[in-house]
């Protein structure tokens, strides 16, 4: 193989030889500004924004009071997950807030 190959070669050997180029032709013409379209990238699109179609949520019931053995009120909370010991967390954690005594009483798939 010849080690010294001229540009013509090189082309020829990079993008196929269906098109003969002349060495002693000009440089392609470029296009007026005008005519030149910009496309945005993927990343600059706007986004559509998805709704959710199921939202996975627990109901615990709670039953809360202030007083030990006193009277007690029943409290129901909603939780987003699917993870009964995280409801659980969830919902003893707002109740103490208010209250002292906390007692779960139900955990129900909504």
């Amino acid at each position: 193989m010849n080690p010294v190959l001229t540009e013509e070669e090189m082309r020829r050997a990079l993008f196929g030889g269906g098109e003969q180029v002349a060495q002693g032709s000009a440089p392609p013409v470029q296009k007026p500004l005008s005519d030149i379209v910009v496309t945005q990238s993927a990343n600059a699109a706007v986004k559509e924004k998805v709704a959710k179609a199921f939202t996975p949520r627990l109901r615990v019931t709670l039953r809360v009071g202030n007083e030990f053995e006193g009277k007690t009120h029943e409290m129901v909370h909603e939780a987003d997950t699917l993870s009964t010991l995280l409801a659980e967390q969830e919902a003893t954690k707002a109740a103490r807030k208010k209250f002292r005594f906390v007692e779960v009483v139900s955990i129900n798939s909504m």
